[in-house]
């Protein structure tokens, strides 16, 4: 199982967006797709989807984050296993660049023969680059953490706060801008990538003049097996308690997680209609997520 998911926030497109990825990532899938009733939001759609194995949530709910840069999604295109590689990275860009803008353009670069990163027609961002063949191995697909604004030079601080906080967890690489990058960028990362519950990530200092930073509109959501784990992630991670909502938290950096128990998916799966608005009614009232609670909700007599 996949213990961390990023969670995708959208006015109303969340389903017909995962239906556009789906069908351009080769292997991937729908996994499952639902209606929340009655949230502060109205009706909630909610949809699982995977692409080329690499798990998703979005949901649909009200124009009240928007999606940027902050965390974007890096595609790794390997010639060592692929020997059309940089042919399905032009394929993806094609695809993804439909209604979109590009906000590096697709060339060559210093550090890839071949990359470009793109913000599709959702708001979605996207950093696709040819891998280099005698580089360390990688997934296909990375969340990646750009530190801006007020936290701009804290990815170091932040990714070893969340090295700390995790199993299975340790640093890749560490880059840090040279000498002459500025007064504004020395010393800060320039590219690091880090490994959370054997999952694999990426940060940046992206510099303070960026008009985005880390919001709602994407989390990254952690599937807890106990109320044990819920209390330990919770403790660990919120650091702004106006921001502790259904089991959502901010850290002291601004990027928000949701601290859910894996029981969830079992119940908005396999519960019946009322079985479900039940323990959405139950979540909906609570900050950090009380799992005997809903469980009670869940199996309470109609």
């Amino acid at each position: 199982m996949q213990k961390i998911v990023p969670h995708l926030w959208f006015d109303t497109q969340a389903k017909e967006a995962a239906e556009f990825y789906v069908s351009i990532f080769e292997n991937s899938r729908i996994t499952h797709d639902a209606v929340l009733l009655d949230t502060p939001s109205g009706d909630a759609g909610t949809v699982a989807f995977e692409l080329s194995g690499y798990s998703f949530m979005a949901i649909s709910a009200g124009p009240y984050f928007k999606l940027n840069p902050a965390i974007s999604f890096m595609v790794n295109f390997d010639p060592s296993h692929d020997e059309k590689a940089e042919e399905h990275l032009r394929g993806h860009w094609e695809k993804l660049s439909a209604g979109g803008k590009a906000l590096m353009p697709l060339q060559e670069y210093p550090f890839s023969k071949l990359y470009g990163w793109i913000e599709d027609k959702y708001g979605v961002t996207w950093q696709l680059i040819l891998t280099k063949p005698d580089g360390e191995e990688r997934p296909f697909i990375i969340p990646s953490l750009m530190f801006t604004q007020d936290v701009d030079g804290k990815a170091a601080e932040a990714t070893e706060l969340y090295i700390k906080t995790f199993k299975d967890a340790k640093r890749g690489n560490l880059v840090h801008y040279p000498d002459g990058s500025g007064p504004e960028m020395e010393g800060h990362v320039m590219f690091t990538d880090f490994q959370l519950a054997g999952q694999w990530f990426t940060a940046m200092d992206g510099g303070p003049a960026h008009e985005f930073r880390f919001n709602e509109a994407i989390s990254l959501l952690v599937k807890c097996d106990s109320q044990e784990e819920i209390d330990y992630y919770w403790e660990k991670l919120s650091a702004v308690p106006e921001s502790e909502q259904c089991g959502w938290l901010k850290d002291a950096y601004g990027v928000s997680w949701q601290i859910t128990p894996s029981r969830m998916d079992d119940m908005m799966r396999e519960g019946t209609p009322e079985q479900i608005k039940r323990v959405t009614q139950a979540f909906l009232k609570m900050k950090k997520f009380d799992l005997a609670a809903l469980e009670a909700a869940y199996k309470a007599e109609a």
